[in-house]
Formats: structure tokens, C-alpha cells, sequence
């Protein structure tokens, strides 16, 4: 099942659980974005209709925030005249939770709620013991070799 929306003055195909990027929409209430301009859907494959009724798409916001820099370069040859600017579009990212026409709705599977990460547990004191003791060897074995080195003879001066 899919639907055929008008938001932002484009048209997106949306199905239950989608998530579409659009240009900025009002947040909503409680992060709810309902759009109200459906201008076709599927409910069978390969059969699209128009919808009879009031149909209705409901999602909820999951992000908002900027794309990527755009550069706008003007340039006329011969003039000495260059212009660059710069531009980022804002976009609301929005999950499709439900798809409502002629009576039949479709709903989208809820997301599993992620859990907070635990406290990283300090490592024992009984385990830092044996890492201290490896590293004491190591710095005395370094120690003896620098001292057994040879000294490089003086260069003779001409």
C-alpha cells in the first residue's frame, strides 16, 4: 500500500514506515505532521485510484536540520565580475506512520525503543596489577639495552 502526497508544492509516493526528507514543515503538535493532500494511492498491486473520501497521511518528525552547502557562482567573462555565494536548504525528515483512505487505514510496525547504554564498570584494581607489572618489565629492559650500547667513536677533524 502507497500513497501519492502533495507537500512542500512537490509530490512524494509514501508508504506506512517511509521516512522522506521535506523542505521545513511546522513541527506539529507533539512532532505530528498530518498531510491532507492525497492525490492518489495503491491498495492492490498494480491498481492505483484516486481517493473517494477524505483520505489522510499521518507521520511523525524524526529530525530537522540542514543539507549540504550548495555554492551559487555568477560570473560575467570579460567584466571583472565574479559573485559567490552560498546556500543550505532546510529539510524535516519525517517518518509515514499511517495511511488513512476510505475507511481502511494502514499502519506502520512501531520502532523498538533503544535502551540507554550502561555505565562502563571501572576496571578492578586486581586487573591493573599484572598490566603495571608488564610495563615495569618492559621500561627495565629498555633501560639495560641503552646502557650496553656502544658509544660512537669521535669524527676526526681535517
Amino acid at each position: 500500500m502507497y500513497a501519492v502526497i502533495r507537500a512542500g508544492g512537490k509530490q512524494y509516493r509514501v508508504a506506512p514506515g517511509d521516512v522522506i526528507r521535506l523542505e521545513n514543515q511546522g513541527s506539529g503538535s507533539d512532532g505530528k505532521v498530518e498531510f491532507n493532500e492525497v492525490l492518489a494511492f495503491s491498495g492492490e498491486p498494480g491498481q492505483i485510484a484516486r481517493p473517494q473520501s477524505a483520505a489522510l497521511v499521518t507521520g511523525e518528525v524524526v529530525e530537522q536540520g540542514r543539507g549540504a552547502k550548495i555554492l551559487v557562482f555568477h560570473y560575467k567573462r570579460k567584466k571583472q565580475y565574479k559573485k559567490l555565494r552560498g546556500h543550505r536548504q532546510g529539510y524535516t525528515a519525517v517518518r509515514i506512520t499511517e495511511i488513512a483512505v476510505d475507511g481502511q487505514k494502514f499502519t506502520a510496525p512501531e520502532l523498538p525503543k533503544k535502551e540507554p547504554k550502561a555505565k562502563r564498570a571501572k576496571p578492578s584494581e586486581v586487573e591493573e596489577a599484572p598490566k603495571a607489572e608488564a610495563k615495569a618489565k618492559t621500561l627495565a629492559k629498555k633501560a639495560a639495552g641503552k646502557s650496553a650500547a656502544k658509544k660512537a667513536a669521535p669524527k676526526k677533524k681535517k
